[in-house]
């Protein structure tokens, strides 16, 4: 059975959260698991080299490339080394691994292979912009990076149009601002938003606003680094009854039975059945 453990080696994947910028946001788990995992998986080997640098850390196993690229092929060698015995450290440039970064393959490998997966809670762009926002965080989702391609990111988009929770998403710098001018089209200027820009890092900015604000804030200057996006719960107005009426009559005139009518564009718009037939009913007199 997958997640099975029993009489598993001693091995263990790794998952550690890395800072996001500041090299102080490190854990102490993080620091000692650097310097005594047999393997270190880096997404980016460079990035390795400078954060154990500022931390004053040696790491003592052996370093492997582990970026998009190469996940797949790196998969069977790293689960093999798990299942023998080994602890894997999977280390993404910033933040968890997995999180719209290399690491969900060989997770779900280790999990399908019975070996254990543990992780190290470090920082997350996802849950520092959706704090620092200002906007609701007891219901929130996370949508990885926004689609690239014009038609796909406005039917997205569309998808967010009723969303009740909190949604937060990775955007290019360079996309920021056509990305922004869109949203206003499709989800209107009023929409609450925060764009969280080099989080942690020495030029950390926030910037709160509706869609409206960010648009033309982002298309009047040149955005620069990782950035963030936290889009407001859509405020939905549930219609009255009586402003549904003529829609039931509508298609009370197409052969609709009114009853099913009634139900039909009531279970549309989230109102009382009896009372949407009711005012129907008061409308026809």
């Amino acid at each position: 059975m997958a997640g099975a453990s029993h009489g598993a080696p001693d091995g263990v994947l790794l998952l550690a959260g890395v800072p996001l910028g500041d090299p102080a946001d490190a854990s102490a788990r993080l620091r000692d698991a650097l310097a005594t995992a047999d393997v270190v998986a880096a997404e980016d080997t460079r990035r390795l080299a400078r954060l154990a640098s500022a931390l004053g850390v040696t790491v003592g196993g052996r370093v492997v490339s582990f970026y998009e690229d190469v996940e797949a092929s790196r998969v069977p060698g790293l689960v093999a080394a798990v299942r023998d015995g080994s602890t894997v450290l999977v280390v993404s440039d910033a933040g968890m691994p997995t999180v719209s970064d290399p690491g969900y393959r060989l997770v779900t490998a280790c999990v399908e292979a019975g070996l254990a997966v543990r992780c190290l809670p470090g920082p997350s762009a996802v849950l520092a912009a959706l704090a620092v926002s200002g906007l609701p965080t007891d219901r929130f989702c996370f949508e990885g990076f926004a689609p690239r391609a014009d038609g796909r990111r406005r039917t997205w988009l569309r998808s967010l149009a009723t969303e009740s929770r909190t949604a937060v998403f990775f955007e290019s710098p360079r996309r920021l601002a056509s990305l922004l001018a869109v949203a206003v089209e499709v989800l209107g200027g009023d929409r609450a938003g925060a764009i969280c820009r080099e989080l942690t890092k020495t030029h950390e900015e926030v910037v709160r606003g509706p869609l409206a604000d960010l648009a033309a804030w982002a298309g009047a200057r040149d955005v620069l680094g990782e950035v963030t996006v936290v889009l407001g719960p859509a405020v939905v107005v549930t219609p009255e009854p009586e402003d549904l009426a003529e829609e039931v009559l509508g298609l009370v005139a197409d052969g609709r039975r009114l009853k099913d009518a009634a139900r039909d564009v009531a279970t549309v718009h989230g109102v009382s059945t009896k009372a949407l037939y009711d005012a129907t009913v008061q409308l026809r007199k």
